[in-house]
């Protein structure tokens, strides 16, 4: 090298290449000695290079830094933190174990990384994550921006990136499956289907061998950074390839209109409890970066994945906004869904707050505004904040969608009402707030629990394959498995199975709220009954494209309902609208069988109601009847309709019948309307605003 070593400075944190050198800069706040370390090659025993940091040259405040002349982006680099290793006062420095930058943008891993030697006493620097110098400025977006898709028109697609096109029926080159590229030669796919954004399963780099013996963490929710795109997503297998081709991706998504979601995960990191393995924030500052518990040696664990990240510490809360920030200014993402976000709400004794700090420097953060946000308002400590989530920007995953809705087709007693207000985006939960009708994500199944082929299939969980005995993953699925446990040959089985699946995707689609489908839900993926997958990276996880051909009468279906939603979406954007006003104006009336007598009974298991557009030019009528025997419901009169009723939907019908285009809707002449066992019909008419009809419109 050249030049001699400087001084460097403490911001900013991270590698920042400049034209003659790199400035590194990383956080450690009881570190005796901090070390930078050089490497050649990613399995390197030992460093090409060791600078040992001078604390009176090369300390400011609790920052440690240096500038290196002579080296570039590609460069990889790893710390080690010298201090004292005394967990009862909170410190575990081990100066044996290699160390990622907190901020390093690109990730290597060797063949050979190994978590136990992370673990046990002894260098391991052979075996370690490498953290790679990266200048995000390299790369053309030629011209691309975030899209700031409105959330009237959001129809969210959640998938993992590998999982979508690893089965090698995808049709892509092995070199290309599962990975970010093999995702971009996919998009047409998404494209036909209609959805508006993909929610991307986590995709910061993650440590896949945290899982149980033999297998591999699917899901990513074991970050090892909250900067670096999962390297092992990317088909290019050089050190900055990842970060080039998670762009690449994004930029044909927003080509495409679709949006880029991320699933984040600023609650926990894959180091686990006091005998996880030392990959990073332990080994540079534990007592910063994790809520301990009073004896200071034990980890606080919110998370059910051994330790919490104490977001709400000045340091951490400083990484989550860079890290939100990176990934909008620099990877052009449209938004974030939080994993466990009300985590996020405690203090650094773990005690939830009314005003957590890093949620209120997220929303009101000017770089993020128009950026969706998107709570998982719970976790798995018992902390449950649906409809109490902090601000006026995040909408929140309702789990009470799932879960009425899922009782309603399940012919559980006691959910009428209940699904009535889940139709209309939960005004019972977000009604106190003048907020817009998307606050509620609606969604009846996520990656975590069963799809909604197994939902209809399987009466209990079958996570045998995860080496648990059976253990692990939830018991309270409120599934129904329509009379046979498991996959069936029955024709009668399988149709009532068929049918559950339509009703529940039409509810999704088409209530108030934004909704959000699982992959593979649209072709009846199963993964046989596993309700925990987070370790199967194999064909339980994997979409089968074959399933397109088996069930297409489905994805026909969804294809048709997001069509809907888009034109209706477009219509309520002209009126912007809250949840209260809009139900105030629209004109609903509910009923029973018989009209205007709803019965909301306990042991009532159907609704039907009358809703007009806020034009005043449609008129649609729903029929939900979740009982076992048909029922016959009467129908509203309409005066001066040129058609009358027309059939839309009637789940009881077989495809092309089950729904259909609206210039081939069949009228339908009777005054009532006999709709099947656990069925849902829908009708709709066109008239003029001065019609009226036999229901008098609520105000």
């Amino acid at each position: 090298m050249n030049g001699s070593i400087g001084q460097g400075k403490s911001y900013p944190l991270g590698a920042t290449v400049y034209p003659d050198g790199v400035n590194f800069s990383v956080f450690s706040k009881h570190a005796e000695v901090v070390e930078l370390l050089l490497f050649d090659r990613v399995d390197e025993p030992k460093p090409a290079r060791v600078i040992r940091l001078d604390p009176a040259k090369n300390k400011t405040y609790h920052y440690w830094h240096v500038f290196v002349p002579d080296i570039a982006a590609g460069q990889l680099y790893g710390y080690r933190a010298i201090g004292p290793f005394e967990p009862r006062r909170g410190l575990r420095f081990d100066r044996d174990k290699v160390l990622l930058d907190p901020y390093s943008r690109a990730v290597v891993v060797p063949e050979n990384f190994s978590r136990p030697a992370a673990s046990e006493p002894g260098d391991n620097a052979a075996t370690a994550m490498k953290s790679v110098v990266a200048d995000p400025r390299m790369y053309d977006w030629e011209g691309d921006t975030q899209l700031r898709t409105p959330f009237a028109r959001t129809v969210i697609y959640e998938m993992h990136v590998a999982g979508f096109t690893r089965h090698p029926n995808s049709g892509l080159s092995s070199e290309k499956r599962g990975t970010y590229a093999g995702l971009i030669e996919k998009i047409p796919y998404l494209q036909n289907l209609g959805i508006t954004a993909v929610e991307l399963l986590p995709v910061f780099q993650f440590d896949e061998h945290d899982a149980p013996l033999g297998l591999t963490n699917y899901w990513g929710y074991s970050p090892v950074s909250f900067f670096a795109p999962h390297h092992g997503y990317s088909s290019r297998k050089d050190p900055l390839g990842p970060l080039d081709e998670f762009r690449d991706m994004v930029k044909a998504l927003h080509r495409a209109g679709i949006e880029v979601i991320l699933d984040v995960v600023y609650n926990h990191t894959a180091e686990g409890d006091h005998v996880g393995p030392t990959i990073c924030f332990r080994g540079l500052a534990n007592s910063v970066y994790y809520i301990l518990e009073s004896d200071r040696e034990d980890y606080a664990n919110y998370t059910g994945c051994g330790n919490t990240l104490n977001a709400n510490q000045p340091i951490v809360r400083r990484l989550i906004i860079d890290s939100l920030h990176y990934w909008v200014d620099e990877m052009h993402v449209d938004g974030f869904r939080f994993d466990l976000a009300s985590i996020l709400s405690r203090d650094e004794s773990g005690k939830p707050m009314d005003n957590p700090p890093v949620l209120w420097d997220i929303e009101s953060d000017p770089a993020l505004a128009g950026i969706k946000l998107i709570a998982e308002a719970w976790d798995a400590a018992g902390l449950y904040q649906v409809g109490g989530f902090v601000g006026d920007s995040w909408k929140e995953w309702n789990g009470k969608f799932r879960d009425d809705v899922r009782s309603f087709f399940r012919e559980d007693n006691g959910m009428v009402s209940r699904m009535a207000s889940r139709l209309l985006a939960s005004p019972d939960i977000y009604g106190y707030e003048e907020r817009e009708p998307e606050q509620s994500v609606n969604f009846i199944t996520c990656h975590d629990g069963f799809t909604l082929n197994d939902l209809v299939s399987f009466n209990v969980k079958h996570n045998e394959a995860n080496g648990e005995e059976n253990r692990d993953g939830s018991d309270a699925n409120l599934s129904w498995n329509c009379g046979v446990e498991g996959p069936s040959d029955d024709p009668e089985n399988e149709e009532l199975r068929n049918r559950q699946v339509k009703n529940f995707l039409i509810v999704t689609i088409v209530s108030l709220g934004t909704p959000m489908i699982l992959m593979g839900d649209e072709v009846r993926r199963t993964q046989r009954g596993n309700n925990n997958a987070y370790c199967q990276d194999n064909e339980i996880s994997w979409f089968d494209w074959s399933l397109f051909e088996k069930h297409g009468d489905v994805h026909r279906l969804v294809k048709q309902l997001i069509s809907y939603r888009q034109h209706r979406g477009a219509a309520l954007m002209e009126y912007n609208l809250s949840l209260n006003r809009l139900l105030r104006h629209a004109p609903i009336q509910w009923h029973g069988v018989r009209l205007n007598e709803p019965d909301w009974g306990y042991e009532s298991h159907s609704l039907a109601f009358t809703a007009g557009t806020l034009t005043g030019r449609l008129l649609f009528h729903w029929m939900m009847n979740a009982y076992r025997k048909p029922l016959e419901f009467e129908l509203p009169r309409i005066d001066g309709s040129p058609s009358g009723w027309c059939r839309w939907i009637d789940t009881s019908l077989e495809s092309p019948h089950d729904i259909c285009a609206w210039s081939e809707a069949l009228p339908v002449q009777e005054q009532t309307y006999v709709v099947a066992p656990r069925s849902v019909v829908m009708l709709f008419a066109r008239v003029s605003p001065s019609t009226s009809t036999s229901v008098l419109p609520m105000t």
